[in-house]
């Protein structure tokens, strides 16, 4: 049973219930911590979202197949879900800094380090977000472990 993987449909709900969390979250604290106009932060978040969307789609799955094929399974112990993490936001940041520093008008360092919160912040989120995703819609045919 270790190797069972989660529908695409499953996927789906996970990458729009994590945006939409996500997006309600960040975007007040991020407007509050930069000082900048939350219809602004609004707009790279919205923007951030769809491309992380897609992202999260696609990592996730690449991750899955690529963690069965070196373990043989898609169990996650604490190490795991930590290297997701770092490698999904890290991914992200990646695409995302040029994006925002233009639409913002900012230099390439002040995006990093507005980046590098936004990555910190959502590095959390990821871990804790996928940890009770995991627990309220546990992978069809595998019970529930704790972690």
């Amino acid at each position: 049973m270790g190797d069972m993987m989660r529908t695409t449909r499953d996927r789906i709900r996970h990458t729009i219930s994590f945006e939409i969390i996500g997006l309600i979250i960040a975007t007040p604290l991020a407007a509050a911590l930069f000082h900048l106009p939350l219809f602004d932060i609004g707009v790279v978040g919205i923007a951030t979202s769809l491309v992380a969307t897609a992202w999260n789609y696609v990592y996730n799955l690449g991750f899955d197949h690529a963690l069965v094929r070196l373990t043989g399974s898609t169990s996650r112990g604490i190490p795991v879900r930590v290297l997701h993490a770092v490698l999904f936001e890290g991914g992200l940041m990646l695409m995302l800094l040029p994006g925002i520093a233009w639409y913002l008008g900012i230099s390439l360092f002040e995006a990093l380090t507005m980046d590098i919160a936004f990555t910190l912040f959502y590095m959390g989120y990821t871990f804790f977000f996928n940890l009770a995703y995991d627990r309220v819609f546990p992978i069809e045919g595998e019970r529930a472990t704790a972690v």
